[in-house]
Parts: C-alpha cells; structure tokens; sequence
C-alpha cells in the first residue's frame, strides 16, 4: 500500500479546463461556448456497443472487460509496450476474478504509457467522473481502484440502463451484420421500461469481399434471412435490397461500409454475373473481386438514393496486420493500420450518377489526414450529397481534430461536416470522447472570435449546431 504522502503526489486530476486554449483571454470565450454544450445531449450515429447490453441490463461484470479487455484504443498501446494480449484478456468472453485482477494490474502498472495520448483523457474522465476514483493508477495503487469500480459495479445506478441515462445519450447507433435478425433492437423499441432511443446500422462489409474465405457461404446465409435466391448475381442485389428495407423497418437510418479504397467503378451486368458465378465458385481473382466490390458499392450508393439509408464510407485500413494475432485473438484486436488514402478520382463514378441525388447524404471519413484538404474539403464544397466525417480512430485527438477543423473549414465550413462521432466499443467512453470534441470545437470557435472572424452569437450557434443538428440531419435521425 501507499504512504500518505504518496498517496498525495498519485492523485488522479482531471482539470475543469483541460484541452481548452492556453490564452487567457481565448480560454474565457471557449469557456463561455463551452458550458452553452456541456450538458446537451449526446447523439451517437456511428458506434460498436451491444444492443443485447441495454437490453438485458445485466450489471457489469468487473473491472477489466469494461475498461481494458474490449479496448483497442488501450489494449494496442499496452501491448507495444510488451504486455501480452493474453494477460489482458483479449479474446475470452468472460473473465473470472483472477484473470481480470491481472489485466487490470497489468494496465494500471503501464499508466504511464497512455501520456500524451487521448486514451489517458478518457480513460481519467471516466474514473474521475464516471466511478469518482481520485488516485492515479499505477502498480500501488491497482487494487484499491479495482475495489472501488467493483464496488461501484454492484449498485444500481451503475448498470447499464442507468448510466445511459446518466450520460444523457438521446440516439445510439449500433453496426450490425445483414443477416441479424435485429431482435435485441425489436425488443428495446418494445420495452415501456427503456426510454432510449437505439437504433441498428447496415454493415455489409463481408458480404462485398468476394475473395474473403467464407463469401459464399456468407452470401448464402443473405438469401434466408431475405427469403430470396442468391445463386444469380441480380439475386444477390435483391437480397441486399430486402435486408436493408428490414433494417429501415427496424429504426435503421445508415449503411455503413468500410474497405480498402472507395472505388466505384460500374461492371457492364454480363462481367457482374460473370465474376459473381466465379467467385461463388471460388474461381475468381483478386481483380475480379475487387471489381465486383467497386461495382457493388455504388450499387449501395444507388440503393441509398432509393431508400434514403445514409452512405458512411471509412476505407484505407488494413485489417488484421499481423496475422497471427488475427487468428488467435481474432479480429478488431489492436492491429489494424492506416493506408494510404485516395476519394477524388475513386469516387467520380458514383458522384457523376448520384452526387447531386436530393435522397444521398455520403459520409466519408478517412484515416489520412492529408486528405481533409486536398479532397474531403473539396468534395464536400461541391456536391451537395457529400459530408466530411469528423475524425476517428486514428485521429480522434486533441491535436489531428484541431487539425482537422483548419484543414475543412476554409473550403467546406461547419455544416459540410457530420458532428462527433465516437466509434466505441467501451461504453463507458461514449460520455469521455464526446466531451473532448465539445471542448476542442469551442476552443476552435473562441480562436475565431478572438480573431475578429466570427462573431461570439456565431460561434455559439455553431458550437450547439454541431452537437445537435449536425449528426441529426447528416445521419437523417
């Protein structure tokens, strides 16, 4: 245990004006914005928590698998720094209380290496705020932390229903398989109990990826749950037009796509058939796939002007770099990088048919911030279907959103822009990450103000639009 005076210099400190402008006189104008969005509402229209959590309302079961374990944000970090993944949990649905002391040890004595990085302003948020823990973590002090959270986890008020309601979340948004049946959603909206508003996504990610071990039984799978033959091409398209009007009917207002490039290329339907029968031989190459996929994809992009399901696009990533942790641990583990990014000449295609299409909203995000200028910015500013999404994964930090702010709005403003977005898995981070675009975007707005560029009226308009309006009109909520 620690002496009283280490006890003293371990304090955990979170600054009522963190991440604000150093200037005096700039930090009393974001402070001013800041408190006019602090408590508004949060709208989530892009994230990864579990419906079946709100539904079942279970209490959460420890510690670790709800600050470490479902973390990638934390888990790579901590596992660069030479903690095996293992020890932390990764891949076991269920730790017992062994298991999850170790990974919440083995976090707390590597604290030190989150400095600098968003996770530590999150994760401080989260145990200040959240669970009123007041001492730092470290190896000491690990136990008595640990302790406090279990003991926090056994009441009421911290049970899955009641901190989102405590967090003050209006809309989340869940990403959800084609083929789900969406009960976890139908029995939510029917709980007179649960107030919330949740709300399923379509992510047909793995149903494009032709050359993906697994499509075609994947694809199979598509036509049950659409009640339609999938052994044709324009089978296949029929089936994804039946499960996205399920989602519609379930609450669903996105489709949400991620792949290596944003190409959209159209295939003549004869060389569409073609590689589709080769593929569900397993016969096709890898340019044959990647070309069905280009074509499917602005298949989507016609199928969202048809039946309004906001197009979210997130390309350039690797997935599963390093494959041996893939096939242990499994997917979504910490090791997908960032690749190169191009929009302008992959996108043309699908903005010559449908950029201008009064029923598009395009969402493009992107893990290469060379592109906020020199593309996003641009693209935006023209076609009225498109809107740069805000920054994420990578790039949700202090400074690549500052950047991000200066790089878009020259060209495109605020309103080309889609409102925060927090892409968790780890619920209790949701209130954490909001609270840190709300306080960089009012530190934004006051550097304007304080410039003579922007009247104080706007900025605060702005500061609420960008909470409020912004995700609800891009996301069509």
């Amino acid at each position: 245990m620690l002496t009283d005076t280490r006890m003293i210099s371990a304090q955990l400190d979170v600054h009522p004006d963190r991440l604000l402008p150093a200037d005096p006189g700039t930090r009393e104008i974001a402070r001013r914005l800041y408190r006019a969005v602090a408590d508004l509402p949060i709208v989530s229209p892009h994230g990864h928590v579990d419906p079946q959590l709100l539904l079942h309302d279970r209490p959460f079961a420890e510690p670790a698998s709800l600050f470490v374990t479902p973390d990638h944000y934390v888990t790579r970090l901590l596992h660069a720094s030479g903690v095996p993944l293992a020890e932390l949990g990764v891949g076991e649905e269920v730790l017992d209380e062994k298991a999850s002391r170790t990974a919440w040890r083995r976090f707390c004595e590597n604290w030190h290496v989150f400095r600098g990085t968003p996770v530590r302003g999150w994760l401080e948020s989260e145990l200040f705020e959240i669970f009123g823990v007041r001492l730092r973590p470290s190896w000491d002090t690990a136990d008595v932390i640990y302790d406090q959270v279990v003991e926090c986890l056994g009441q009421p008020a911290f049970r899955p229903r009641a901190l989102f309601d405590r967090f003050g979340i209006s809309v989340l948004a869940t990403t959800d398989d084609p083929c789900d049946d969406l009960s976890a959603h139908r029995a939510l909206a029917a709980d007179p109990s649960f107030s919330g508003r949740v709300l399923p996504t379509f992510r047909p990610d793995r149903l494009l990826e032709a050359g993906d071990p697994g499509w075609a039984e994947a694809v199979a799978l598509l036509g049950d749950a659409a009640a339609t033959s999938t052994g044709t091409y324009a089978g296949w398209v029929a089936a994804m037009e039946a499960r996205r009007r399920y989602f519609i009917d379930h609450g669903a207002t996105s489709a949400d796509h991620s792949h290596e490039d944003v190409g959209t290329e159209p295939l003549p339907p004869e060389d569409a058939e073609r590689v589709y029968q080769a593929a569900l031989r397993g016969s096709a190459d890898a340019r044959d796939t990647a070309a069905l996929r280009r074509h499917m994809l602005l298949e989507m992009a016609r199928m969202s002007c048809e039946d309004g399901l906001v197009m979210t696009l997130h390309p350039g990533v690797r997935r599963g770099h390093h494959r041996p942790t893939l096939a242990r641990f499994g997917a979504d583990t910490g090791h997908d990088i960032p690749l190169h990014g191009s929009f302008t000449d992959p996108l043309r295609p699908l903005l010559e048919r449908f950029g201008t299409h009064p029923n598009l909203h395009l969402v493009l995000f992107t893990l290469d911030e060379t592109t906020f200028s020199r593309e996003l910015a641009p693209l935006a500013g023209f076609y009225p279907s498109v809107y740069v999404g805000a920054p994420w994964w990578f790039l949700d930090a202090p400074d690549a959103i500052r950047r991000f702010r200066s790089a878009v709005t020259e060209t495109a403003g605020f309103t080309r822009t889609s409102g925060f977005i927090d892409d968790t898995r780890a619920f209790c981070s949701i209130p954490a990450r909001h609270d840190m675009a709300r306080r960089l975007d009012s530190g934004y707005l006051a550097g304007l103000v304080a410039e003579h560029r922007l009247g104080e009226d706007e900025a605060y308009e702005t500061a609420v639009d960008l909470v409020t309006q912004r995700p609800r009109h891009v996301f069509k909520l």
